[in-house]
């Protein structure tokens, strides 16, 4: 069991929307970013379907109802991270059904990262381009999957990805709503006090590096932490929505310990 300390910001920039939506549940130990994207308020609306269908499916399981989950789980990986993955289907089908209804949202969609936490490990789960990173003993990795034609190209052929432009560097290869399905990559590791976790649209990690972040993470609280990367990214041109959620692990009752453990699975 984990204790938490998490604080959110999110920030317009200089767009006139802002499509991106953040959710913190410090009960449920569930936060989750995504970004949407779309016509004319559609992302706002795609981005906001994520995070509510993900919250309510999620925080069923604390209330005792009946909820269905995955048919086929996954056995690498625990009841909470098959739990986890159903929501994030159910939410990827809420956006796409959504968006058929209605013409106005006809090709909408939203990226979407996520951390939950269990009684002896944190589960990151993300779909598109929105960060997650991890800072333990001092140095920050990325625990999400970036889907992008960039990242993608970059991880077959390195030397090809060079020769790419910028405009590529977003392009979404996976998005939630889109598609009637989804494909999800999820990583479930042991965390321990101290820790800390990033979680933010790229209107963030556009501007600000991840060794800046490490910086700021590391020595300010998570309010104030949220506060100075979203001004950062202001003062160095704010040209998209910002959104961060820091989240410091201030103890854990696990009796874990050892060695860091980090099982990743892609589903296909």
């Amino acid at each position: 069991m984990y204790v938490i300390e998490s604080a959110g910001l999110t920030d317009v920039g200089r767009r006139k929307n802002n499509e991106d939506a953040l959710f913190l549940d410090d009960k449920q130990q569930l936060y989750v970013v995504a970004d949407g994207m779309g016509g004319h308020l559609a992302g706002e609306v795609a981005s906001g379907i994520v995070v509510e269908t993900l919250w309510d499916y999620i925080k069923r399981f604390d209330n005792r109802m009946d909820v269905e989950e995955l048919e086929d789980p996954d056995e690498s990986l625990s009841k909470e991270a098959n739990r986890l993955l159903s929501g994030i289907y159910l939410a990827n089908k809420s956006v796409y059904q959504t968006a058929q209804g209605k013409e106005d949202y006809h090709g909408m969609g939203s990226t979407i990262a996520s951390v939950y936490f269990t009684e002896n490990t944190l589960i990151a789960a993300n779909v598109g381009d929105s960060p997650i990173y991890l800072v333990h003993d001092g140095t920050i990795e990325q625990l999400s999957v970036p889907h992008t034609v960039l990242a993608e190209q970059a991880a077959l052929d390195p030397e090809g990805a060079r020769q790419l432009g910028g405009e590529f560097r977003h392009m979404l290869t996976r998005a939630m709503g889109v598609d009637a399905s989804v494909k999800a990559d999820i990583s479930e590791i042991q965390c321990f006090r101290g820790d800390i976790l990033v979680i933010s649209s790229d209107g963030l990690t556009d501007n600000v590096d991840k060794e800046e972040i490490h910086a700021v993470v590391k020595r300010e609280r998570p309010e104030k932490a949220c506060r100075i990367l979203v001004n950062m990214a202001n003062e160095r041109g704010g040209r998209d929505n910002i959104t961060v959620i820091v989240l410091k692990v201030k103890k854990t009752t696990s009796k874990s310990g050892g060695l860091f453990h980090f099982i990743s699975k892609l589903f296909k």
